[in-house]
This record gives structure tokens, sequence and C-alpha cells, in this order.
């Protein structure tokens, strides 16, 4: 492995629109397509291969030596082609290579098929808006497609702390400053107190994960700043407990509090496969808050009618539950039902609702004899 095959083998990533490329001793170099691993034809990897990959991909950076490294998570670029973000770690003594693609070009709404009102909630002038999901739903691209509509549409100071810095952006209206975890700043929480002395409109943390960087965030939500953040949290109500959990029990009741004043926003994202199975469409969750949803979000008991709340708030504020957008989905022939089904909170109830609207379900019986599926548009994430 030298320099020119590893950078044709990151090239080949880019130019097949893989997600994920991983280097593992004793296997072929893997690329993830639409959620799935598939092997190239090249050779298996031996331990002084994915070595030299490791070496090659911290130049430059503030690893100057492998020989302490057991975890490193780092950003490397392909000047003008793609940027990855990078992690490495050691298994039985070797070093195991995994890279996120990150593309060059940020992605309007339109493209990522998301819905129109998060172009809204983008602009929130104070306040914390979280996007959530698993790993790999596309936080980091939804969170890059807002701060580009800001930076398009406002003439503000952005900030963004990243853990390491992936989507790179250029000025258009607005300042960007972006700081990296352990190149430019040593943490989230350090950064975070910086950066309310850097006179910033809008504050980007890569990741919620810990009380004292929550509590940075609600600090800086109250002072009038408008926070963007990620979570790993699969829909709104998981999303309050975590944020809540982060807190010892006796801080929970005023955290709860917190959240409720500063809260605007919580966007939750699955991606799923697309009809045709050529691509994935997200389905989102959006909580918009409101005075009642306030009042759920401060007492644990009404945590319940969160979802209730929310899809009552469809028509006024754009606010969805899943299984709203995953019907609706299904109805734009973008996911078969199956798919649709699984991926509802409520299965049974989303059945329901299709027979209460009159929607008439394919007869999988024969879908299932004759192999055959009627294809709709395809939709790329």
């Amino acid at each position: 492995m030298d320099h020119e095959r590893l950078y044709r083998l990151l090239r080949l990533g880019i130019e097949k629109g893989a997600s994920d490329i991983h280097f593992q001793v004793g296997y072929l170099p893997l690329y993830r397509f639409n959620g799935e691993l598939v092997e190239l034809k090249y050779k298996e990897l031996t331990p002084a291969d994915t070595e030299t990959i490791a070496q090659i991909l911290t130049e430059g950076s503030p690893i100057t030596s492998l020989d302490d490294v057991s975890e490193a998570d780092l950003a490397y670029e392909l000047p003008g082609e793609g940027r990855f973000r990078v992690n490495i770690c050691c298994e039985r003594r070797h070093f195991n290579v995994v890279l996120r693609v990150v593309p060059i070009e940020i992605r309007p709404f339109q493209d990522l098929n998301l819905p129109s009102v998060l172009r809204e909630i983008a602009l929130v002038h104070r306040g914390l808006v979280l996007v959530t999901g698993a790993t790999g739903m596309g936080k980091s691209t939804t969170l890059a497609t807002m701060l580009q509509e800001v930076n398009l549409t406002r003439k503000c100071k952005i900030i963004t702390i990243e853990d390491p810095v992936e989507f790179m952006f250029k000025h258009e209206h607005s300042i960007i400053t972006q700081r990296e975890i352990g190149t430019d700043t040593p943490s989230f929480p350090a950064a975070m107190h910086a950066a309310l002395r850097q006179d910033p409109d809008v504050i980007m943390v890569g990741e919620m994960r810990d009380a004292e960087t929550v509590d940075t965030a609600l600090k800086a939500s109250e002072t009038g700043h408008a926070v963007l953040s990620s979570i790993h949290t699969s829909d709104v109500t998981a999303t309050l407990r975590r944020l809540v959990s982060f807190f010892p029990a006796e801080e929970q009741p005023t955290t709860r509090e917190r959240i409720a004043d500063n809260i605007e926003a919580i966007i939750s994202l699955r991606l799923l496969p697309n009809k045709k199975q050529t691509g994935r469409v997200p389905a989102v969750e959006i909580m918009r808050t409101t005075r009642m949803l306030r009042e759920c979000i401060r007492d644990p008991s009404r945590t319940v009618e969160l979802s209730d709340h929310i899809a009552r708030g469809r028509d006024n504020l754009q606010m969805q539950t899943f299984d709203q957008h995953l019907l609706d989905l299904y109805r734009a022939n973008k996911l078969t039902l199956e798919t649709a089904r699984d991926a509802a909170s409520n299965p049974a109830d989303f059945q329901t609702q299709l027979a209460l609207d009159g929607d008439e379900s394919y007869d999988e019986e024969k879908e299932e004899e004759s192999g055959e599926v009627e294809l709709g548009e395809d939709t790329r994430f």
C-alpha cells in the first residue's frame, strides 16, 4: 500500500457514492452503499497495509506517532475531490481504519428530500435545535444544510465546534469559524465557553455528549444565541429523556425547566431503503415547541402526550410524527408498505390509520409469489 493506491481507493468511494470505507486486516476493502457493505475485488489487507494507511491519513495531523494510538478521530482531505471523517482503532495489535465520506458540496434541502420547514427552523435567532438519529442517518449532512441556509441568507457570525471538522463552509453572507476538538480546542465544553466570548449569533456543536456540553449549550441559548447540535437518539421522546439523564437526579427538575424554556425544535431522522432499492429516503419526525409542548417537557408524567401534540400541530406548524411522514412516503410511492410499517413507531396504529383513510394496501401474498414490486420514484439521500 502506498499513497497512490490509497488515493485510488478513496476516489473510488467518492465516485461511486459510498458513505463509508473500511480497511481491516484480513479483509478486502469494504464500501458501504445505501446501508449495505460491498467488497472490492482487490486483495486481503495485511497488517502492514492498514498501518501504512493509518500513517498516510495522520500525516499533517497532531498525531506524530502511531506507537501510542489505540483510538483516534481526525479529518482527511483529497483537495478538490472530497473529505473524510477518519476513525483509527487497534484490534489485536493491528490497525483498523474506517472513513466516512464527506461530500465537498453541501446539498440543499430539496436534494436531500428533507421537509421544507427545516429551512425555517434553521433560521431561528435563539434557542436550541437538535438533529437526532442513529449513526449514519444523516445528522451531520442535515446540520450542514441548515447552517448553509443561515450562511446564504443571514449576515451573522457562525461558530462550529466539531470532532473532527467535516463539511467545509465558504463565507457567503455570514462569517464562519470552524474549530476542531484536539487541534484548535481541548474539548466541547471549553470551546463552548470560549465561543460565548467570540460574538457569535449561531453556534453549531457537533454532538451533545455529556452534562457539561448540554449545560453550556443551554446557557448559550439562554443568553440569546441559536445553538444547533446533534445527539444519538431515536425520536423526540428519547431525545428529551437522554438530555435529562445526563444530570444527577436532584438537578433533573431544573434541567427539564431549562430545556422546556430553550428548546426550539427537535428533528429526528431515519434513513430507509426506497422502493427501487437504489437509494435511501429520510423519514423525519419534527417537533417545534409550543406552550403545550413546553408544559409536557417540564412534567415527566406528561411525556407520553408529546407524540399526540406533535401530530396535532401538523397543519399550522408543519410538525409531524414518524408515522405521519411514513404514511406520506408510502402514499407517494417512495416506500414499500413493509418498509413503512416496519419503521413505524407503532405498526398497529399505522395499519389502522391506513384502513381508516381508505388506502388499499398491497396484496402481499401475491407480491411475494410474483417477486414483483411496482417501482416508484428514485429518491436518494
